[in-house]
């Protein structure tokens, strides 16, 4: 990346100058050098019909809010005959604020630092705090989903809410990280996300408890998989019993909580 992006961190876009509004806000001057295509038809011989300023919302600099500042253009296709404004990297369609801020707000907000304080540091809303999370979220949910299985799968169940009862967790055992939640636990539930699934066949191992439902999903539904049972359910099932068996033998020493 060029000298000049390495502030605004935006591809396209070269620094002309900078100054300064009346909140001490820093305006980065900027300009746009990639030259633009009809959107409609790919033709690069346009003819501008327009010129106006845009100001847009951008990432901290040295403690301060900055604006990034440049000149957008309305074209007209000679090839379609068709009108339309100047795209530009990073900054989405209708949006007042570049991808790069918004994903700072996103990650601050992730990492802990709450609503109220993000609102006064930056001069932002909490709605807007709030739906700029959603948006990244759901983001990085559809980049998630098209992953395929991983070889080594979790399947547990936890319970959820009273409204929607449980819930069942697939995890990436081999890299230590949750691959999706899913409401319902019984099979008629997960049938249809299941069978949406890509790479069933390279799912290796399948790592449960005790449960004869995730056991007859694992079998109808991954092929290649070898179910193995959690430890942590084993040591319980076993520790289980062996209660039972105390309760028979001494019924009082059952309750002595220190021998426990």
């Amino acid at each position: 990346m060029p000298q000049e992006e390495i502030i605004i961190g935006i591809a396209g876009f070269k620094t002309v100058g900078y100054s300064k509004d009346e909140s001490k806000n820093i305006i980065i001057n900027a300009k746009y050098t990639v030259k633009p295509r009809c959107p409609h038809c790919g033709c690069k011989a346009l003819r501008i019909k327009d010129s106006f300023i845009r100001r847009v919302r951008h990432g901290t600099i040295l403690s301060r809010n900055s604006y990034l500042e440049f000149k957008a253009r309305k074209y007209l296709c000679y090839n379609c005959n068709k009108y339309f404004n100047e795209k530009f990297h990073g900054i989405l369609p209708y949006k007042r604020s570049t991808e790069k801020f918004r994903k700072e707000v996103f990650e601050n907000h992730r990492d802990g630092i709450c609503q109220s304080t993000l609102r006064n540091r930056l001069q932002i809303g909490s709605s807007t705090i709030e739906r700029w999370s959603h948006d990244f979220l759901k983001l990085r949910a559809s980049m998630n989903n098209n992953n395929p299985c991983p070889s080594v799968l979790g399947i547990d169940e936890h319970f959820f809410t009273k409204k929607d009862g449980y819930a069942t967790t697939l995890c990436d055992l081999k890299s230590r990280k949750v691959y999706d939640v899913i409401l319902g636990r019984s099979e008629e539930a997960l049938k249809s996300y299941i069978n949406s699934l890509e790479g069933k066949d390279k799912v290796k191992i399948a790592v449960m408890d005790l449960s004869n439902t995730y056991r007859n999903i694992v079998t109808r539904h991954f092929p290649n998989a070898k179910i193995v049972a959690d430890r942590f359910h084993v040591v319980r099932l076993i520790n289980h019993h062996f209660l039972k068996v105390w309760q028979l033998i001494d019924p009082k020493g059952r309750k002595n909580r220190g021998l426990l």
